[in-house]
């Protein structure tokens, strides 16, 4: 027993023993270094935009907007105070309140938000066709 501790610790104490370990941990910092990096662009970067752009859509809620909350109920914003939202459903004029953080998508802010990317759009189609109609008057 004693004859392999003192082989495992004579093996153990060259020094391309100790160059091969010192370069397989470093090479494992790097590839940890690599998969953390991996792991904060793919998991973590996305969720935290994502809870950004909720926010941002809960901070934007005023009286008038068509909303849905997360329990699946649609109505109209009546009331916007701090944390809390009143809701109006239906044409019994039913108001309920809600968190702010119920709200899972405001329809008229999506709606604002197509007819603004829509816009964008035509703008740019128009400025190709002058472009395209000043390159053909040049020649």
């Amino acid at each position: 027993m004693t004859n392999f501790l003192t082989f495992a610790m004579m093996s153990g104490t060259g020094a391309g023993a100790e160059g091969a370990q010192q370069s397989g941990s470093f090479s494992m910092i790097i590839m940890m270094v690599v998969l953390f990096a991996a792991m904060y662009f793919f998991t973590i970067r996305p969720q935290k935009k994502q809870q950004k752009m909720e926010q941002e859509l809960r901070e934007n809620t005023q009286i008038g907007d068509e909303i849905t909350t997360i329990g699946g109920i649609c109505g109209r914003v009546v009331s916007v105070k701090d944390d809390t939202i009143v809701l109006e459903t239906g044409s019994d004029r039913v108001k309920i309140k809600f968190k702010k953080y119920a709200i899972q998508t405001n329809h008229t802010a999506n709606e604002k938000i197509q007819a603004e990317r829509e816009a964008a759009k035509a703008a740019m189609q128009e400025k190709k066709e002058k472009k395209s109609k000043k390159n053909k008057d040049e020649e």
